[in-house]
């Protein structure tokens, strides 16, 4: 912990050269992602950001949109160009990044025959930064993307609401499946080495069913905290939750290469539609995240404290107890197309705080949990993808929790500890010459007790939801999806998941529900993927959506979920069409 601090207050000092500073992350689930995975698999251009690590920070993704806008090789379509033109809208203060270097404290080297420059001056003087015609008042939306916007010589703000209203009838169902939420978020940054970042959002919301009978099994809501019950006697509801969520960090620039960033949210590994290894399925936690880029390689540390139970599991009045969990990973591009990965990471709990031995940014936490003789729970892994003949990304990960060698490739004889999983995945963008008509093919398979462990402490899960997979264990799944844009402002989308699991009885472990220790399984040979209660769940989801202006979308969507079940009680079938009307938000799916 003291060379973390350290490093922390080398970079609050002045005088310290640097020219790829980092800046605030995109938002997962913002329209910005897909938008630069079709750019980098049809363009085969080299990001200066590494696909699976994730969130991605706005001044690379500027640097990307300005390059390939500025490129005179690549033959980009009228609406490859709109897309250009979102991405250096939704960043606008870093369109100066590709021609100034940056030294701390504002001071800027000089730029040219103009003479010496900021970040945001020179921002501003670019010819890509678009202005509203008609700003409301005067002072609002004075740029396409932002409400509010504060361009100062060495500070940069920007504020924008957050909604997401929608409902819908399910045709079962006497009340409405709806979702409000309203918010607000900001970023902003100083001297461009300190940035920060934070939104605040209240929702009310009814879930359908299947999402209910999850709540109910887990006490806890999926992406949520804290929660209590609603009910509206004006609009017939019951069964609804009401929460509020936040996330917020800021950020320091170090050196030239390292960042570092300090906050309360959540993070996602990976280049599939699902991740294997780190996922955004959980509720927000409070963590430490470095960052080192260096030539072909991009290294992470996050350092993170997370909750043993969710606020309902435990005794009013008690603190919820706290576990810990230190992650890594290295990722790097043999090619401009070819990239691999290596993930570690490790759940313990200590009762007087964080394991000061994982702190160590760059050792393998397998050598320092056996240098303790901890019962601390160890994951390691591997992602990769290729991307083919402007068309195509081939992607997968290999998720190792536990086993024996002999046990798994030789008598293989399905002991209980073979515990791992595996997504293989592809991409296919402009299909068949269409352009913007995107194809995504995803597998993935885990293993029975996968993620589990004997102690509630150890497991790989946070505030009773897994930091993986949604379905946690013991399930296989196949996901099919497509993504197409006809006219710039209107995206359809299409998702077909059939997923496979094996659930628990009263009396038995199966091996899918992560909160139950593995110590209760019903045997330790003979288990298999599907084990216990077999069900088939098939979900289909089409989404319409119309940009009405930048990030304000109108909504129009179909879902069907059918669960076969062998235990005939368990069996469901739900459909439902609804209307929506998001700002600044991404789509929440339930999608398990």
């Amino acid at each position: 912990m003291k060379k973390i601090i350290l490093l922390l207050l080398i970079g609050c000092m002045p005088g310290i050269h640097f020219s790829f500073a980092q800046g605030s992350a995109v938002p997962l689930g913002s329209e910005v992602y897909p938008v630069l995975e079709r750019l980098e698999i049809s363009t085969g251009v080299q990001a200066p950001f590494h696909s699976s690590l994730k969130y991605y920070n706005r001044r690379d993704v500027a640097l990307y949109a300005l390059q390939l806008d500025t490129s005179s090789t690549l033959r980009l379509s009228d609406r490859d160009r709109r897309d250009l033109a979102y991405l250096l809208n939704e960043n606008n203060e870093w369109l100066g990044a590709a021609a100034f270097a940056t030294t701390i404290g504002g001071r800027k080297e000089k730029a040219g025959p103009g003479g010496q420059l900021t970040q945001i001056e020179a921002s501003l003087a670019d010819l890509r930064y678009a202005r509203s015609r008609r700003p409301i008042l005067k002072h609002f939306y004075t740029t396409p993307a932002n409400l509010i916007e504060v361009n100062d010589k060495y500070f940069h703000f920007r504020l924008n609401p957050m909604l997401n209203l929608s409902a819908a009838r399910p045709g079962a169902d006497s009340q409405l499946i709806f979702t409000n939420l309203r918010g607000v978020e900001a970023r902003g940054g100083v001297d461009d080495r300190i940035y920060f970042y934070a939104n605040i959002v209240e929702t009310q919301v009814r879930f359908p069913g299947y999402v209910n009978e999850r709540i109910i099994r887990d006490r806890a809501i999926p992406g949520a905290g804290y929660f209590k019950s609603y009910r509206s006697e004006l609009f017939d509801i019951s069964q609804g939750y009401d929460f509020l969520n936040a996330q917020g960090y800021i950020g320091f620039n170090i050196t030239r290469h390292v960042g570092a960033q300090f906050g309360y949210g959540r993070h996602f590994i990976g280049n599939g539609y699902r991740s294997l290894l780190l996922s955004d399925f959980a509720n927000n936690y409070l963590y430490l995240k470095l960052n080192w880029k260096v030539w072909r390689f991009h290294y992470q540390n996050i350092f993170a404290e997370l909750a043993v139970n969710s606020d309902k599991n435990t005794p009013e009045g008690q603190v919820i107890p706290k576990k810990y969990m230190a992650a890594h990973h290295l990722s790097y591009d043999v090619r401009p197309n070819l990239n691999f990965g290596i993930f570690e990471a490790v759940i313990f709990s200590r009762n007087n705080g964080f394991e000061l031995n994982y702190l160590n940014p760059v050792i393998l936490y397998r050598t320092a949990e056996q240098g303790l003789n901890s019962p601390d729970n160890v994951l390691i892994g591997f992602d990769g993808h290729w991307d083919l003949l402007r068309h195509v990304r081939l992607y997968g990960q290999f998720m190792l929790d536990e086993f024996v060698f002999r046990e798994l490739f030789l008598e293989r004889r399905g002991w209980w500890a073979n515990k791992f999983g595996i997504q293989a995945g592809l991409q296919y963008v402009n299909v068949l010459g269409v352009d913007h008509l995107d194809l995504r093919a995803e597998f993935n398979l885990v293993r029975p007790y996968t993620y589990s462990y004997s102690d509630s402490a150890a497991v790989y899960n946070h505030y009773h939801q897994p930091l993986a997979h949604p379905l946690g264990a013991n399930f296989q799944e196949w996901l099919l999806s497509i993504r197409y844009q006809p006219i710039p402002r209107l995206l359809l989308e299409g998702r077909l998941i059939n997923m496979q699991v094996g659930e628990d009885d009263k009396n038995n472990n199966f091996g899918s529900n992560l909160l139950l220790p593995n110590t209760t399984r019903p045997g330790d040979y003979g288990n298999e993927v599907g084990q216990g209660i077999g069900a088939r769940i098939l979900l289909v989801q089409l989404d319409l959506s119309y940009q009405l202006a930048h990030n304000v979308f109108a909504d129009l969507s179909f879902v069907k979920r059918r669960k076969d079940s062998d235990d005939a009680q368990r069996d469901s079938n739900t459909s439902w069409f609804s209307l929506g009307f998001r700002m600044n938000v991404g789509r929440q799916r339930f999608d398990f």
